[in-house]
């Protein structure tokens, strides 16, 4: 209920303050004291049964007071509740934790949008010099599972990553990435190159189809179509593509799974989704939805890579950025980052392509 404008008074009871006063002596606003008693991150010392006012022990302050400085560090409440919750010691080591946290998130919107910023300023590309890709590609059934259901293929012009699953999973994925071999060896007019992606994708669908005979078969599809001066990338599942430029890592596929829109709608952090129970479940895969288009203009230097989620899911970002950026050739990057996946357990398939813009 709203609480009528309040006199600062102390109660006939030793120590204590209307929430007025109280908020006035934490820097905290009567509305956000008020928040804070309904999630029970600050309960009030005592309200009033009549008229509803809450009261605050002076005692209360220096918890309102730490409560207060987590949240003009912008930590989440979910978290600041763990805090107070710490002995003085590891609530310390908690917030060191949590900052060092901001300061690398930070570090890559830094680059992100470093990354931004020469991408839409650079001139048209009309008269570039043409460019080629250098690539390499493995597939591994790495350490737990009995057979692999991954297909990975690079060549002059294609890059493909597809992660099959269900009892057909094996087929499904080999079926969406022999669909699409054809546009290995056909000129691709850099005008009409998403079209043809488009519909060359429409036809791996119906090869996935016909290959899998259980609603529980289908398979992921991140595929990169080259022009020679352009990518042209189709995305579909929690596959991956990711871009290394100038020493800075950047995921350019947005995974189409329940944990990402969980993610996205700010329900769980990153940290916590790779421990979620439903991180494999797909809300979309190459049967079931419509897949990401989108048009990447290339730089010499440029590395991609694509991965199944063998390698995202048990080797972190960093570690993937360093693998990329220590092997100089793409054979050697490719072997490096699926040795890593299988040293830290090798739970899953995993596939790379790695492919340099030279």
């Amino acid at each position: 209920m709203a609480e009528p404008e309040e006199v600062e008074v102390r109660m006939n009871d030793t120590d204590m303050l209307t929430i007025g006063a109280f908020a006035r002596a934490c820097r905290l606003s009567p509305k956000a004291l008020r928040l804070y008693d309904e999630l029970e991150l600050l309960r009030p010392a005592r309200v009033d049964p009549d008229t509803g006012y809450r009261y605050y022990a002076v005692a209360q302050l220096e918890r309102a007071r730490l409560v207060a400085w987590l949240r003009r560090l912008g930590m989440p409440l979910a978290r600041i509740r763990e805090v107070c919750a710490m002995p003085p010691t590891a609530a310390a080591e908690e917030i060191r934790a949590y900052w060092a946290d901001v300061e690398a998130q930070t570090a890559v919107r830094r680059d992100l949008a470093a990354f931004l910023v020469a991408h839409l300023s650079s001139p048209s590309r009309k008269d570039t010099t043409m460019l080629e890709l250098r690539y390499s590609a493995h597939s591994d059934p790495g350490r737990v599972r009995p057979a692999n259901q991954d297909t990975a293929y690079a060549g002059t012009r294609l890059l493909a990553v597809a992660d099959g699953f269900g009892p057909a999973g094996a087929p499904a994925s080999g079926a969406a990435v022999e669909a699409l071999r054809f546009l290995d060896t056909e000129e691709v007019p850099a005008g009409n190159v998403l079209n043809l992606l488009e519909e060359a994708v429409r036809g791996a669908t119906e090869a996935v189809r016909d290959v899998a005979d259980a609603d529980e078969t289908g398979t992921t599809l991140t595929a990169l179509l080259w022009t020679g001066s352009q990518l042209a990338l189709v995305h579909i599942g929690d596959s991956r593509a990711y871009l290394l430029r100038e020493g800075g890592l950047f995921q350019i596929t947005h995974d189409h799974s329940v944990v990402q829109s969980l993610i996205d709608e700010g329900r769980l952090t990153p940290e916590e989704a790779g421990a979620h129970p439903q991180r494999t479940l797909l809300l979309k895969a190459l049967t079931t939805g419509a897949p990401d288009l989108k048009l990447h203009d290339a730089h010499r230097g440029d590395r991609y890579l694509l991965c199944s989620d063998g390698l995202t899911a048990v080797v972190s970002e960093h570690r993937i950025r360093e693998l990329l950026t220590a092997h100089p050739s793409p054979e050697e990057a490719v072997q490096a980052l699926v040795d890593a996946a299988n040293e830290a357990g090798g739970p899953d398939n995993v596939s790379c392509v790695v492919a340099d813009v030279v």
